[in-house]
């Protein structure tokens, strides 16, 4: 009888304890743009940011903070694209992303993200 008792305790508290927050959407590029953002914007938790007038892109935040995803819009020179953006166990900042149009421009903004990022810091 103690050990069910054990059993139901453990069980119950378990049960209360905070799930995890789900791990973020990783980027498949072969899953195309409009797949793949529509897969990055229906994460529960998925928090957007303030745009700014003059930015042609939006920016995303996963839950707790643990992705930041940049879609573009349709005036975006990079459009369409998607970038990720995550920071590792030793506290790097890693960027991924899909060009799906220009490269180049999505270099562009890839670069200009990467700045607005070390402005933070």
């Amino acid at each position: 009888m103690r050990a069910w008792a054990l059993a139901a305790i453990l069980g119950a508290l378990c049960a209360c304890a905070p799930k995890a927050p789900p791990a973020p959407v990783q980027l498949d590029c072969a899953q195309g743009f409009e797949a793949l953002s529509a897969k990055v914007l229906a994460q529960p938790g998925l928090d957007a940011k303030p745009k700014d007038p003059g930015d042609n892109f939006r920016v995303y935040s996963a839950a707790e903070g643990r992705a930041s995803y940049i879609v573009t819009e349709a005036q975006a020179p990079s459009h369409p694209a998607i970038l990720m953006q995550q920071i590792d166990a030793q506290g790097r900042q890693i960027n991924t992303g899909c060009p799906f149009g220009d490269k180049a421009a999505f270099e562009e903004l890839s670069a200009y993200i990467n700045s607005l990022a070390k402005a933070r810091r």
